[in-house]
């Protein structure tokens, strides 16, 4: 699928807020703790405890959310299908959908059972 600049602006002002505790309850039916979910985030955005907990009370959006975040420079090494897009095919203009989508799939890796070290990845693995 294609992304469009109607779905990346639509990303962008949802509510982080409002979806990470859709996150959080998908995982804990799959078994996997607020903490790792957090770790996770962390990884990914390199936001402490206390930014990601300011983020949530704050009700930022997607869109500020990935703008404050330095996102890991191994990043780049998610790749797969989440929701029916290929990460490594959504164009650079959409680099916020991308980053989202990616911070999904290891989401879903976590839910899905996948160990921790194969999900934070390293280069050259």
């Amino acid at each position: 699928m294609k992304v469009t600049a109607e779905k990346n602006e639509k990303v962008a002002n949802m509510i982080f807020a409002t979806i990470y505790p859709l996150y959080l309850n998908r995982l804990e039916k799959n078994g996997r703790t607020k903490e790792e979910l957090n770790q996770v985030i962390k990884w990914f955005t390199g936001f402490d405890e206390g930014t990601l907990n300011a983020l949530i009370d704050e009700k930022v959006t997607f869109g500020t959310f990935f703008q404050k975040a330095k996102i890991h420079p191994n990043a780049h090494l998610i790749k797969g299908v989440v929701c029916g897009y290929r990460i490594e095919e959504i164009e650079d203009e959409f680099e916020l959908y991308k980053q989202c989508r990616q911070m999904e799939k290891l989401i879903d890796e976590l839910a899905k059972g996948r160990k921790m070290e194969k999900i934070l990845r390293k280069d050259g693995k």
